[in-house]
């Protein structure tokens, strides 16, 4: 039987259509079609496009996204008025998505948010953006959900599928995350201080201001959030901060966003059910841990800085760079639970295992053109641009804080892109979408090896001397280049109904955690692994006929070399073929001018097409998945009343490609939140798992042993009490 703990198997982790048109072809016919409209004035005509967000993202299309793409835009206000109070939360209510927490789920911290059915995966097959500006994130650590503070968001954008690899790079797979932060812009000058309470010891401050002078504009946000955790050994402290300047003249912009956060989560670990030696921490003591003093902190900074000029009218010049940077530190300590006779350690020492000390840094520019004209009586929207990103990551990685490390991981990863995506008005009722990209990726890695530091060898009175660490990697220098294209039309029937379609192409680029874990434990790895690769199709409807919005969509993925952690080898590896399918619905009904209604549904599969598990579910993927929503003004915003229910349907554990183990069960949840306005002052009170559910979304499966697993429990009924002014 296989020890199974935090380590395994996500910890041992972290240690049909072809390309109708060339990515080439469809950049260079982009610059002609730029050219075009440079010799000429932009006219009118009668077929006008959607309009375009904001500068700082590159979505485009009809539905609020690309042109033939299933997207998602949830509002500020639909943020603010929700019972759930944190990004994660808030996006599982969207079809598509999925999310997992290994870390109790306070405040959203290090849980996975999954588009479209790739379970433990799914962090690094679903790209994160904030602004339009790609979250580099090279290790299995994932975007930091709680360094955002809620009240700095604007709007988050989901986009679905693989198109959104044209516009932003590798690792949009299963689809796009786009956080869009609020700026001073065109704001009224105003302040807003808030504080709330909850279970758990809970406690957060929050604090925005917006201030304006002539051409410029300064908008703050901060907020500070502090936990005990539902867990015992969960406690999480964060402070968030971000700052938006703009300065805006007849002739363009300028602008400059600057974050920064700090964090601490402490890591409760599991809770082990063994039916075969009579053990059910799940059930006994749910909110216990067996790792009392692992730990992980994080702190971060950004800087973004832009300009926009306006060339011609319709023709928008955007020259922008930015700087991201990362520090993590993590500790991890012997189990105080006995996995050979399956019983707790009394009085267990802090005796360590292992210590992770990372930095990242991620440069990057990334100028483009934005078009919005015609050519020859045509409406064309174009974005065309080139991305290059540099990202430096060292990983000293020891046996315990303040020794030598045993191995040093240095990786440096370069990507140069250009990319075009246009869409053009072919008849007064059809948009037709095209782009292309082309990416070539350098990647070095090296491991530096130190056999004289503490931990490398252990000794043993019965197996002697022995390495207790793997051996030293080759080094790596590899050089690819990648392509992506997004092919999409939306046709409007009329007023009320439009019929979209798509097909695209993706990659995605293995992280250095899985070139880290790419070989057995105890054999010389190389860093080596293939570029994952992938294309889908997707068609739907989408029906606006008065107070009735609705969208309903089909979709079929095929992917190749899909980059995947082996049970039976404990190593990452490029999979045999596997396929994600399914469908997905949603809708808003206005029932009157005080209740609105909301729902969705999807259903999810991922299956793997050939090799050993052949036909099987790929774990941590629930089939079915459902939300329902009322939002009902009982006097007007002095008092209002949102509500959501939730289904997660039943999930294969991870580690259990074979389809043997118990299923995660399915769970409904219940969520409600009654709050209101009045003058300057507002105030909430949410509930969120009303009726106290039992459930975790996460768990491991012994590879060996049937009925044997860890599960990372999550709260049960939990309160929080929230009030404010504006000024």
């Amino acid at each position: 039987m296989i020890r199974l703990d935090r380590y395994t198997p996500r910890a041992a982790r972290a240690a049909g259509l072809g390309m109708l048109l060339g990515s080439s072809a469809l950049i260079g016919s982009s610059a002609l079609l730029c050219g075009a409209a440079l010799a000429q004035q932009a006219t009118t005509t009668e077929a006008t496009l959607p309009d375009l967000y904001v500068t700082a993202t590159r979505l485009d299309g009809g539905s609020g996204g690309i042109a033939g793409a299933s997207t998602t835009v949830v509002t500020a206000e639909e943020i603010e008025r929700s019972p759930e109070q944190t990004i994660p939360g808030i996006l599982s209510r969207v079809p598509g998505v999925q999310v997992s927490n290994m870390y109790g789920g306070v405040n959203g911290a290090r849980s996975t948010v999954d588009l479209r059915g790739f379970g433990a995966t799914g962090m690094s097959n679903t790209l994160v953006l904030v602004n339009g500006r790609r979250v580099d994130v090279p290790d299995q650590q994932g975007f930091d959900w709680g360094s955002i503070p809620l009240n700095s968001i604007e709007r988050i954008e989901v986009t679905r599928g693989n198109s959104g690899a044209v516009l932003y790079g590798d690792g949009a797979v299963g689809g796009v995350i786009n956080i869009v932060t609020k700026a001073g812009a065109g704001a009224t000058p105003s302040a807003r201080v808030e504080t709330a309470f909850g279970s758990y010891g809970q406690v957060e401050g929050r604090a925005s201001a917006t201030m304006a002078s002539g051409a410029h504009a300064l908008a703050l946000y901060g907020n500070a959030v502090r936990s005990d955790g539902y867990r015992d050994n969960n406690a999480y402290h964060q402070t968030n901060a971000v700052a938006d300047y703009r300065y805006t003249r007849e002739w363009g912009s300028f602008y400059l966003t600057a974050t920064g956060s700090d964090q601490h989560l402490g890591y409760p670990g599991a809770r082990r059910v063994d039916p075969w030696n009579g053990v059910n921490q799940l059930g006994t003591d749910r909110r216990g841990t067996d790792t009392p003093y692992d730990y992980g902190n994080q702190q971060q900074a950004s800087a973004t800085a832009g300009l926009t000029y306006d060339l011609l009218p319709g023709i928008e010049l955007i020259l922008d760079g930015g700087v991201r940077a990362r520090k993590q530190q993590a500790g991890f300590f012997v189990s105080c639970f006995d996995y050979t006779s399956n019983v707790s350690v009394p009085g267990c020492a802090r005796t360590p295992t292992s210590y992770i000390d990372s930095t990242l840094v991620t440069s990057s520019v990334t100028p483009r053109l934005r078009v919005d004209t015609s050519v020859l009586g045509v409406p064309w929207k174009a974005t065309i641009g080139v991305d290059y990103y540099y990202t430096d990551y060292g990983s000293p990685r020891s046996y315990f804080e303040g020794a030598a490390p045993i191995h040093t991981y240095d990786l440096a990863q370069t990507s140069l892109a250009a990319y075009a995506m246009n869409t053009v008005t072919v008849l007064p009722s059809t948009d037709l979408s095209f782009g292309g990209r082309v990416q070539r990726t350098r990647v070095t890695a090296t491991d530096s090896l130190n056999t004289a530091a503490p931990g490398y060898y252990v000794c043993d009175p019965v197996w002697g001397c022995y390495a207790n660490d793997r051996p030293q990697a080759s080094p790596l220098d590899q050089t690819q280049t990648n392509h992506a294209y997004h092919l999409g039309f939306e046709h409007r029937f009329n007023t009320m109904l439009t019929l979209f379609g798509r097909t695209a192409q993706s990659f995605r680029v293995p992280n250095v955690d899985e070139r880290v874990g790419s070989s057995p434990y105890y054999a010389v790895g190389n860093f080596d692994l293939e570029t994952q690769t992938s294309y889908d199709y997707e068609g739907g409807i989408r029906v606006s006929a008065g107070p009735l919005w609705m969208q309903w969509s089909v979709y079929d993925m095929y992917l190749d070399n899909e980059i995947f952690y082996s049970p039976a080898t404990f190593t990452n590896i490029n999979l045999d073929p596997t396929r994600r399918y399914g469908t997905e619905a949603m809708a808003t009904f206005q029932l009157n001018e005080a209740v609105k209604l909301k729902a969705g549904v999807a259903y999810t599969r991922a299956v793997f097409r050939e090799g050993d598990y052949a036909g099987n579910d790929v774990p941590l993927v629930s089939r079915n998945t459902a939300s329902a929503g009322v939002v009902w003004s009982i006097l007007d915003k002095r008092l209002v009343f949102n509500g959501d229910v939730r289904y997660v349907g039943s999930r294969r554990m991870d580690n259990d490609s074979a389809n043997r183990q118990p299923l995660i069960p399915s769970v409904v949840l219940v969520d409600v939140k009654l709050g209101g306005e009045w003058d300057r002052y507002f105030w909430s009170v949410a509930v969120q798992n009303l009726f106290d559910e039992d459930y975790f979304d996460y768990a491991i499966a012994s590879a060996s042993t049937i009925g044997i697993y860890n599960a990372y429990p999550l709260a049960g009924r939990t309160f929080l009490v929230r009030a404010g002014a504006n000024f």
